[in-house]
């Protein structure tokens, strides 16, 4: 398959530069996986879509302020780190910028109290980092740090919080699994009260997000490998799910993906509490072994993203699905509106 088979032209004046006030007021294009029927609604009205014995999937990662500023220490030339993972020890994976003048053994300056030394360079701005500090890490690093927001938004986010889930939890992501972004509390109370089980996982979101596809063929891509954690008591949930003929709904990508790796994990027998690393890519002709439904935003032409939602609904669905949401000008994006396809 051609990477460019799941290209679409996007006007860029629909790319949600803020998020709205409201979390749950965005749109909801409800897409039927079997038929690619259409409907046109608000967030508000996925509480219809849900029946008693299903199981909603959130990832409950939070997004650190992952993005720092500073300063070459011997010319004094601006420099810019993403964060994307820990390696222990003080050390972290991260992308760099400006890539062509930050070599191993540059030194960053970020203020008076942290600054990170780059031991060993990958490709694409890849680089890892030694940090040396004065204090507690992670208190310096939310006093410095900014909210990695995707490039292709270009407003300033005023209140942090709005790029994470109300139900985040576990620190260690480099961005906000955004499809949960549309819940509120009171929201997922209601869905509660419905006979919906509510279950989490946590996958903190990596290089994958920042990083597009460079090959043309979407076989011969390789995604990169994020650290996924499935509790003991969502394993349950799952299980229980299954044996009563309830569906699983995935909120995000994240979520779906982690699901599916598990679900490879255990071949379709009883899921148990696990953890480990994922770079499953889902792309069209794959089988999904536990997720029935899934809830997502709408997301950057030919990326993997939109090649998972294909994998579920179909390819043509899919993109006859963008097709109308852009001419209803639905909001794209981090920030934008909302999918559900059952």
């Amino acid at each position: 398959m051609n990477v460019d088979d799941y290209d679409f032209h996007l006007p860029e004046e629909l790319i949600a530069q803020t998020p709205l006030s409201d979390r749950s007021a965005s749109r909801l294009l409800l897409v039927n996986k079997e038929n690619g029927q259409l409907e046109h609604r608000h967030f508000t009205d996925i509480l219809e879509q849900f029946q008693p014995g299903d199981t909603l999937v959130l990832n409950d990662t939070r997004v650190i302020p992952a993005r720092l500023f500073g300063v070459k220490e011997d010319t004094g030339a601006k420099a810019e780190v993403l964060l994307l993972k820990s390696l222990g020890e003080d050390r972290w994976e991260a992308l760099v910028k400006p890539g062509k003048k930050l070599k191993t053994g540059a030194v960053i300056i970020f203020s008076g109290e942290l600054r990170a030394v780059i031991e060993d360079e990958a490709d694409m701005g890849g680089r890892t980092l030694r940090f040396i500090y004065t204090g507690i890490f992670q208190e310096i690093l939310d006093r410095l740090g900014s909210m990695p927001l995707p490039p292709y938004i270009k407003e300033t986010l005023d209140d942090r919080e709005r790029y994470q889930t109300v139900y985040a939890k576990h620190e260690g992501s480099a961005a906000a699994p955004t499809a949960g972004l549309h819940f509120t509390r009171e929201l997922l109370e209601q869905i509660a009260d419905k006979g919906v089980t509510i279950a989490y996982i946590t996958l903190h979101v990596g290089l994958g997000t920042f990083r597009p596809m460079s090959v043309e063929k979407v076989e011969e891509h390789v995604m990169h490998a994020e650290y996924f954690v499935l509790p003991g008591e969502t394993a349950e949930a799952l299980n229980a799910a299954r044996a009563g003929g309830g569906r699983i709904i995935a909120v995000g990508t994240t979520s779906c993906r982690t699901l599916e790796t598990v679900g490879r994990q255990f071949q379709g027998g009883p899921i148990a509490e696990c953890s480990g690393w994922t770079d499953i890519f889902i792309y069209p002709g794959y089988k999904f072994t536990i997720v029935n439904a899934l809830i997502t935003n709408f997301h950057l032409p030919k990326s993997t993203l939109v090649m998972l939602v294909s994998a579920l609904a179909g390819r043509e669905n899919i993109l006859a699905a963008y097709e109308a949401a852009i001419r209803q000008k639905y909001r794209f994006f981090s920030f934008g509106d909302a999918m559900f396809i059952y």
